[in-house]
């Protein structure tokens, strides 16, 4: 059964757009995000120079995947330095370091490589590092605390704001973490394999925490009626200009899962014309998604 946990923030200066330091209750890892603008005030945390990983992140302006990059040190705000002279894209970095004195050049190494695999997966970020690097050689007694330090550092991402770590549709078997099942899961497992056929175009899509999933492979119309907002018509150009639609001539693919704020934004891209998600996405056997929902209002 999974375990809640708490995540304790500090506003260095009482700002959300300052320096915060994030630790996770009874982890010996703790983390700093600091604004590109205010490395030099790392030298007043001792933290940042010790053997570390990190992470730059692009603003969340513009392109529809920012920029990351992910790397490592055996002194953190030294390398950041360097990285404040050759590298542009990157607005703020968060740092992980152990609070004793454990994590050695191998650990390190080891959670670099696995933690580019977990973000090239996740694919939220374009990854400026290129090729996975090679995973140091461990013990399997460290290879498994650099597992524990994994899970952590992506929680206490997530929880700054950075869901690089996250798949967009998780696995069933990381999403459903249960031993005993229960109503909630249930119906999370029924919303995660949707259908909507509309003319001669087929779509696949879930509903997740963040919103909904239109999965890869979805086909959709190349057109847009009078009916549907200008807004979506902006966003669907948007993605097609991005590569993340294919025109495949007689309709458009989905590449990759994608995100949106609700079903219906989602059917309507798809049909390309105003639809109501709710009424139009349906599980296998035919059942809306406003049907499962009425339905559990009445239970309730």
């Amino acid at each position: 059964m999974a375990v809640g946990k708490s995540i304790r923030i500090y506003l260095a200066d009482a700002t959300v757009t300052g320096i915060r330091y994030a630790e996770l209750v009874n982890w010996t890892g703790h983390a700093i995000a600091c604004p590109r603008s205010r490395l030099n005030e790392l030298k007043n945390w001792p933290e940042s120079s010790k053997p570390g990983v990190y992470f730059l992140f692009e603003g969340r302006f513009g392109s529809s995947k920012p920029a990351a990059y992910i790397g490592e040190s055996e002194n953190v705000a030294q390398r950041l330095t360097n990285h404040d002279r050759n590298k542009e894209f990157w607005s703020e970095a968060v740092i992980f370091t152990s609070k004793d004195e454990n994590l050695t050049k191998a650990h390190i190494k080891h959670l670099e490589s696995a933690l580019v695999g977990l973000s090239k997966i996740a694919d939220r970020y374009e990854l400026e590092n290129g090729n996975t690097p090679p995973e140091s050689s461990l013990p399997r007694a460290d290879r498994d605390a650099m597992e524990e330090f994994i899970e952590n550092v992506r929680m206490v991402l997530g929880t700054l704001g950075y869901s690089v770590l996250e798949p967009i549709l998780k696995s069933k078997a990381l999403s459903q973490i249960t031993e005993e099942p229960n109503k909630s899961s249930e119906s999370n497992n029924i919303l995660s394999n949707l259908f909507f056929k509309v003319s001669n175009f087929s779509a696949q899509g879930a509903v997740t925490d963040e919103g909904f999933v239109l999965k890869k492979g979805s086909q959709l119309s190349k057109s847009n009626s009078e009916s549907m907002p200008g807004k979506l018509s902006t966003i669907k150009a948007k993605l097609l200009a991005d590569g993340v639609l294919k025109d495949e001539g007689s309709h458009l693919v989905a590449s990759e899962d994608i995100l949106f704020n609700s079903s219906s934004y989602a059917a309507a891209i798809v049909a390309g014309t105003s639809r109501s998600g709710p009424q139009s996405w349906k599980t296998d056997s035919g059942i809306t998604i406003k049907k499962i929902e009425d339905d559990e209002l009445s239970n309730a």
